[in-house]
């Protein structure tokens, strides 16, 4: 579900004033056939819930993945996601496309 960009930025706000690091995951480019286009947004937080959508089934499940693992070292990075079927499982990512997706590690106050 898409949500306003003022509600993620609240939301993280909140999370990070109550001491908990959040992940803004946001799509920077994309090439091919994607689910989403650059300027989707995503928040994960350390709990594993999410608020917002870069694309939704598999791709939004590989970003979170990364995120978590991400979170728990409490580094940024950009990645790149390849939605190409895997012949070793059928039914997985099958857009076609490449999407660039920024994961924006996003640390309390000290």
């Amino acid at each position: 579900m898409a949500v306003a960009a003022a509600e993620l930025y609240r939301a993280a706000r909140d999370r990070l004033a109550a001491g908990e690091p959040v992940a803004m995951t946001s799509v920077v480019a994309t090439r091919g056939s994607t689910p989403q286009k650059a300027g989707a947004r995503m928040l994960i937080f350390s709990d594993g819930q999410t608020l917002g959508t870069i694309g939704g089934g598999c791709i939004e499940a590989e970003v979170w993945a990364e995120a978590r693992k991400l979170l728990k070292r409490r580094h940024s990075e950009l990645r790149e996601f390849v939605l190409a079927d895997d012949p070793d499982e059928p039914g997985g990512d099958v857009c076609g496309g490449t999407m660039e997706v920024f994961i924006d590690v996003l640390k309390p106050a000290a």
